[in-house]
């Protein structure tokens, strides 16, 4: 592989970086509402809980300790990514 190569691929991994910036910015403005059996979860798009209510009363604690789980779910993911691309993940 020439330099001009590793110059394309940086552009490459530039662009899909760009393009994943784009596409969780647009899922952070979508919002979900699911409700049943007398609990509403409000979550956004890019997996962030907004509100939890059960039969009506809501938990500010159960909110904040749901997103840290999600979080390091999606830090667990990146890594296994960029263990799969070689370590030369999008971010």
């Amino acid at each position: 592989m020439g330099i001009g190569d590793t110059i394309k691929n940086l552009g490459d991994m530039n662009k899909l970086r760009q393009q994943a910036m784009a596409m969780q910015k647009s899922l952070a403005g979508q919002v979900i509402t699911v409700e049943e059996n007398g609990v509403k979860i409000v979550i956004t798009g890019d997996q962030k809980i907004v509100e939890i209510t059960i039969q009506g009363m809501g938990n500010p604690v159960l909110n904040d300790v749901l997103n840290k789980a999600i979080r390091k779910s999606q830090e667990l993911a990146a890594k296994e990514l960029m263990n799969i691309s070689g370590g030369q993940g999008m971010m």
